[in-house]
């Protein structure tokens, strides 16, 4: 499997950035980025570095990862399976001991993401239903003596569930539902001509709270960032024609409707019809967002919409906040913190291994 489509690889520009995510964590030497990522003959790794450069460790593991969920109190955390996966791997950070391969049940498989509850006794992962294929599934575990088991699920209320997080509070989510349907291990998407992309607030029960679209029916919603005062951004990955103009950033403040945020044409043409990761600070009320098949980088006032920041940078990856600003890996070169706390922002290479990195960071 190919990782991504590389277009129009430009000069990688050394101004930029910008910080996000509710709780921002300093860049002192115990702060521990946590990615997947591939070496040069394709196998497959969790690691954790140091901002430093330093490696704490690097778990080889069968199957390419996604996200990375921390565990809020315990030096835990799960390496979440790419769709469609069948496993996951709960590592300790401290040493990167394998302490479970998580496999997922029968007829279901994992789809990328997950959340450790804030009492960290229940983790959440969104899963395909493979015997009703692309019926979206919130699998519950329940952690125990450091072991994940799975005691229920329930429905994501869509289709092709991908990223969840928790809304203000902690006991209730906000989903994004791709709307696409795929079958067992496949990645063929099934049902472009009937796709039902939607962003689903429920209780963490399985209750419904609201349910959205947005007009564009092949218009994935994928990706997400929640603000502390609720606010829900959304990343789209749209499968229809290339030239089409839909809205690839979408938001819904408290009380509003989810609704295309506002963006430039220069800026959602460069995305070339895909975005990844978006990142949120809360005390500098930013927006960042990677377009890694556009090889751009973004960042925007969260509250005036005002492009801050639009800058070339191959194959960004994961975004992730620390006290100065945005971490930033790469597929194809050097990871980046962009200071935004100054009159200009500024970017610095950091002596984190170049390239490989998949999709998302944690900082822990």
């Amino acid at each position: 499997m190919k990782r991504r489509a590389f277009l129009g690889l430009g000069s990688l520009a050394l101004a930029g950035g910008a910080l996000g995510g509710w709780q921002l964590i300093g860049r002192g030497t115990h702060t521990m980025l946590l990615s997947a990522r591939d070496d040069a003959d394709g196998n497959h790794y969790a690691v954790g570095y140091r901002l430093d450069g330093s490696q704490v460790f690097a778990t080889r593991v069968n199957e390419r990862c996604h996200d990375v969920v921390p565990h809020p109190h315990l030096p835990l955390a799960v390496f979440v399976g790419r769709r469609p996966s069948r496993e996951s791997y709960l590592i300790d950070t401290r040493d990167g001991r394998l302490l479970q391969t998580l496999a997922s049940p029968a007829e279901r498989h994992f789809y990328g993401h997950g959340v450790f509850h804030k009492s960290g006794d229940w983790f959440y992962a969104t899963e395909n239903d493979t015997a009703e294929p692309g019926r979206g599934v919130l699998g519950v575990y329940h952690l125990r003596n450091n072991q994940l088991q799975r005691t229920d699920e329930h429905s994501t209320h869509g289709i092709g569930p991908h990223q969840l997080l928790w809304l203000p509070g902690g006991e209730a989510l906000v989903v994004a539902n791709g709307g696409i349907r795929t079958e067992a291990d496949s990645r063929v998407m099934m049902n472009l001509d009937a796709m039902e992309p939607s962003l689903v607030l429920m209780h963490r029960d399985g209750r419904l709270i609201s349910k959205e679209q947005l007009p564009e029916q092949m218009n994935s919603v994928r990706h997400l960032a929640v603000a502390a005062d609720g606010t829900v951004v959304s990343g789209q990955q749209y499968e229809g024609e290339p030239l089409d103009k839909v809205p690839l950033l979408a938001i819904k403040r408290p009380g509003q409707p989810f609704q295309p945020f506002p963006l430039g044409e220069a800026q959602r043409a460069a995305m070339s019809q895909y975005t990844a990761s978006l990142a949120i600070h809360d005390d500098l009320r930013l927006l960042a967002l990677t377009a890694p098949r556009g090889n751009r980088f973004f960042i925007w006032n969260l509250d005036s919409t005002e492009l801050l920041l639009d800058v070339p940078l191959p194959d960004c990856a994961g975004v992730g906040a620390v006290a100065d600003g945005f971490v930033v890996t790469s597929g194809q070169g050097r990871c980046r913190l962009y200071h935004c706390r100054g009159e200009h922002i500024i970017a610095e290479a950091l002596e984190l291994p170049a390239g490989l990195w998949d999709n998302h960071l944690r900082l822990a």
